[in-house]
């Protein structure tokens, strides 16, 4: 179950992510904003732990120097030149002891011994065995070569609980006058206020930082929602426009850059219904036009044609003018019958009039009907039919007419355009779609001319002439019949290697289309240079 939850989540979020232009500027904005505070903040706390440990170095060094010099008026004021050395360590120490212990840092005295560094063996006396421990052995090696006040950081015992902690530890120099040695005193300040004044610092900046990030983020987001807002608003009317709701409109309210866009995009969206309407009406009188035409013209097209077949039977008593002059009124006259067939589908298209009527259809059957159909004409261009198709059929659920019209146009196109060669037919399938593939080795087609062979009456080479009989309409009609049936009808081509036609139907006829069992450019093209 987790392994399942996670990805969808993520999922979710990313494409969360990718839409709200909301949550981007927020996040994006409290980061840049953690960044800074973050930047600052380390700043702040490096600024105040210089500031703090320089305050208490030099406070430090300050009260060792005070009490080195009150040892030695306490020394100066002691009666006689002969007391001993002992009574002297003593007063120096005791009287030390006594400020370091009340003021809680710690001591070490030492006695005399500049090359040897080990005070256990010189007789310290210190404030506890800790504070003897925790004497820096780089701070006793100085004062083997000098007498100077000198200090260092260390860890030395805290005040309260004894346990180790950062400090300050410095070391300066008094010589008794009983004995003329030097002694060495070492202070040891333990930094535990600094400490917890650094700690109640960092915790206080985390505090305000995060309140600062909380307060940016909710701020951000009433910003950023009231320019995303309205940005919303024309989506969804524009969504509205773009299904046919022509009459929506934004609400414009106030007289910002906002509202300001929102009256250009009530503006536009009315000049785009007033002229939508106008190329409706205009659509709806030029369907009516050709269908009133081509109805119109059937019944003295009917007349004229009952008089053709009767000059077209009588034409072996003509002489050869006459005879000839039947013969092309004859052929005139089917296709005029053939173009006025094709205005009348055409404009059930239009009027979104056309249906299928579904059946079972095996296209490998279909296109040899197609091909002993269209034989005599491809004979008498000199080209030849080839289908190539599996041993078993290729199903579909389509509209037989209306499929057998689309490849006859094909089939048509493909002769009237084959200068030599074959003309090559393609049958495949599999389990989503079912495809047909006319190859054709003649003029070919120039770049881009791929997607207007679909246009009424558009012709890649006007000069040439149509040995099919062809209206100019029927690539139109196959490309109509084919979205009628949801599937693909595609062309492709190069000058002088020929063009292929590919239809691809869906197996089921409330499937959908994912790829065709056969490539749109053929296996034998020419790879351009």
């Amino acid at each position: 179950m987790v392994r399942t939850s996670i990805p969808t989540a993520v999922r979710r979020g990313l494409t969360f992510w990718q839409r709200s232009i909301q949550a981007r500027v927020v996040v994006s904005t409290v980061l840049l904003t953690a960044i800074v505070v973050t930047l600052v903040g380390w700043f702040l706390l490096q600024q105040t732990r210089d500031g703090l440990l320089e305050n208490k170095v030099e406070s430090a060094v300050g009260e060792a120097n005070v009490e080195t010099d009150l040892a030695k008026q306490r020394l100066e004021a002691l009666p006689g030149t002969d007391t001993d050395v002992a009574r002297q360590q003593e007063e120096v120490f005791d009287s030390i002891d006594r400020v370091a212990r009340n003021r809680g840092f710690g001591a070490v005295l030492a006695g005399p011994g500049q090359d040897d560094t080990d005070l256990r063996r010189l007789g310290a006396r210190m404030t506890s065995v800790r504070h003897l421990e925790a004497v820096p052995l780089d701070l006793r090696q100085h004062f083997q070569t000098s007498d100077t006040t000198v200090w260092t950081y260390g860890s030395v015992p805290a005040a309260t609980s004894g346990d180790p902690t950062p400090g300050i530890v410095v070391g300066s120099r008094i010589q008794l006058p009983a004995d003329g040695q030097f002694y060495t005193i070492y202070y040891l300040f333990p930094l535990t206020e600094e400490r917890e004044t650094l700690s109640l610092v960092s915790r206080a900046l985390i505090t305000a930082g995060g309140a600062l990030l909380l307060l940016i983020a909710g701020v951000t987001w009433l910003v950023a929602r009231q320019v995303v807002t309205p940005v919303r608003l024309a989506r969804q009317v524009a969504e509205r426009l773009a299904s046919g709701k022509l009459e929506e409109r934004l609400r414009i309210r106030g007289h910002d850059d906002i509202a300001r866009l929102g009256t250009s995009f009530n503006q536009m969206a009315s000049n785009l219904q007033r002229q939508i309407g106008q190329l409706e009406e205009l659509s709806r009188m030029q369907r009516r036009f050709v269908s009133d035409v081509s109805h119109e013209l059937r019944t003295p097209l009917t007349t004229v044609r009952m008089a053709s077949d009767v000059l077209h039977d009588a034409r072996g008593s003509f002489d050869p003018a006459t005879a000839r002059a039947a013969e092309l009124l004859q052929t005139e006259l089917d296709r005029f019958e053939r173009l006025l067939g094709d205005l009348l589908e055409i404009s059930r298209f239009d009027a979104g009039a056309a249906a299928l009527e579904v059946v079972d259809v095996n296209l490998v059957d279909l296109c040899r009907r197609i091909v002993d159909a269209t034989g005599p004409l491809a004979a008498r261009c000199g080209v030849q039919i080839v289908v190539h198709a599996p041993d078993g059929p290729c199903l579909v659920e389509a509209d037989v007419r209306r499929v057998e019209r689309i490849v006859r146009n094909l089939v048509s196109n493909a002769i009237d355009h084959s200068d030599s060669g074959d003309i090559e037919i393609y049958v495949a399938s599999n389990d989503d779609a079912s495809a047909i593939a006319v190859r054709d080795h003649g003029i070919g087609l120039e770049a881009g001319q791929s997607a207007l062979v679909f246009n009424r009456f558009w012709r890649a080479d006007p000069a040439r002439a149509r040995t099919s009989g062809g209206t100019g309409l029927g690539l139109s009609i196959a490309l109509e019949d084919t979205h009628l049936h949801g599937g693909w009808l595609q062309a492709w081509g190069q000058p002088g290697d020929g063009a292929q036609f590919r239809l691809t139907l869906p197996r089921r006829s409330s499937g959908s289309l994912r790829h065709s069992p056969l490539p749109l450019v053929p296996a034998d093209a020419k790879v351009p240079a």
